[in-house]
């Protein structure tokens, strides 16, 4: 390589990162400026996110880092290897923009902004290996795009119905295969006792997520949907032990705000449910607007979030093979995601989430491009409609330029819910 080539991709990773640290920047400003009474550990995660995408700080040098392009991918298995999982979904319009050189201009903002995360290389933390389950329409073909840049990307097989037992045992030998794989690649064994205790830990996890949301359910809410969703962001790529120690912290000063009465949202804020394409970190701009809008998210129906830590893994033996078809049992049965060819589920779990937290609406967000999440829409609208639950719809992608169109639509909703809320006293 060329001197001048080589100072020119220099050049241009040094202004993509400061790109991306400026949206990463702004996004961390608002969270810790914008809202009142702030909690004192959210600090750790705020600090995790500025290293990371800010300083370009790498978390795990030490480890094998097995990247997924989705969470469809059971991260026992991965940590039960001694490797480290990275979901790699990414949420920067920086990396959008590189990566519509190389995806349909029509596609998902999502997609783009991986694709173009890895055609640039400019990862704190490179993945050595990459998994993608065959979920996502445009995530499957994204593969092979991204092996064009000279990566290996190992396709997991998915099913599309979740309700047969053919599908049930299809996931089953896919999930055994995998862990064969990547086995092999990563030169360790297997163990029992290694699974057990990543199934475990990840189900302690999973418990102080849930024990945080019950936080969410009272009328006086002590932590705004937009940290919960930095806290779930981070489960991404944090090393999992200084993430479980951070969430026990953030769980004990909930408790003492609880007790003070300590809330951050008014009396008249609208309770929002958040649902369709996932906030992925710094595209939050939905979310954002919701609660600058005094309306505040108390819980939410996406893969970025609650569908991340809803069901525990369930197991009868603990087995190797009893284990592995638990973990695919949990990844199949508890997934509500649009790509099943019925979803009753997904609408089942709006609605429930609706009553459980007390809610006044939903807001429906889907990505531009993202082909599941509006053909879905119109059933999730047409069954809020019949339970008599608000719903907005919104299609946004990672342009900063949508701000003001978006911000005039969600202010009108959470002012119909607040004279909703209203008229029904």
């Amino acid at each position: 390589m060329s001197t001048n080539l080589k100072h020119k991709i220099e050049n241009s990773k040094e202004k993509q990162n400061r790109h991306k640290a400026m949206e990463a920047i702004k996004v961390i400003n608002s969270l810790k400026e914008d809202f009142k009474s702030p909690i004192e550990s959210m600090n750790y995660f705020y600090e995790l996110f500025e290293d990371v995408y800010c300083k370009n700080k790498s978390l795990h040098s030490d480890k094998l880092k097995v990247g997924t392009m989705c969470i469809q991918i059971p991260s026992e298995i991965i940590y039960a290897l001694d490797a480290v999982p990275i979901r790699l979904c990414n949420g920067f319009y920086t990396d959008d923009e590189i990566g519509s050189d190389f995806m349909p201009q029509k596609s998902c903002p999502l997609v783009r902004a991986t694709v173009g995360q890895f055609s640039s290389k400019n990862f704190n933390d490179m993945p050595d290996l990459i998994y993608s389950p065959t979920t996502c329409d445009q995530k499957t073909k994204a593969g092979v795009t991204i092996e064009s840049f000279g990566y290996e990307v190992n396709d997991v097989d998915f099913p599309r119905i979740k309700e047969s037992e053919i599908s049930r045992e299809y996931f089953r030998r896919s999930i055994r295969n995998f862990s064969i794989d990547l086995s092999k690649k990563t030169g360790k064994k297997l163990k029992k006792s290694d699974l057990k205790k990543s199934i475990s830990k990840i189900g302690y996890a999973q418990s102080l997520y849930h024990n945080l949301c019950d936080y969410r359910k009272h009328s006086d809410v002590v932590i705004g949907g937009n940290d919960v969703f930095l806290i779930t962001n981070a489960f991404f790529f944090d090393k999992i032990d200084n993430w479980i120690n951070a969430v026990e912290k953030l769980l004990e000063e909930c408790k003492k705000r609880k007790e003070e009465k300590i809330s951050i949202n008014a009396k008249v804020a609208p309770r929002i449910v958040y649902t369709g394409s996932p906030p992925i970190f710094p595209n939050y701009k939905v979310p954002l607007l919701i609660e600058q809008s005094d309306g505040i998210i108390v819980a939410d129906e996406t893969c970025s979030a609650n569908r991340m830590f809803n069901d525990r893994v369930a197991v009868d033996e603990w087995f190797i093979n009893d284990m592995l078809d638990s973990l695919a049992d949990k990844y199949l049965k508890a997934c509500t995601c649009p790509i099943f060819t019925r979803n009753d589920d997904r609408i089942r779990r709006i609605i429930e989430l609706v009553k459980s937290y007390s809610a006044d609406g939903v807001v429906y967000q889907s990505f531009a491009g993202c082909t599941v999440y509006e053909a879905e829409q119109k059933s999730v609208l047409e069954a809020m409609e019949k339970a008599g639950i608000p719903i907005l719809y919104i299609e946004s992608d990672y342009s900063p330029s949508q701000g003001g169109q978006l911000s005039t639509r969600i202010e009108a909703f959470i002012e119909s819910l607040k004279t909703r809320r209203r008229t029904k006293k």
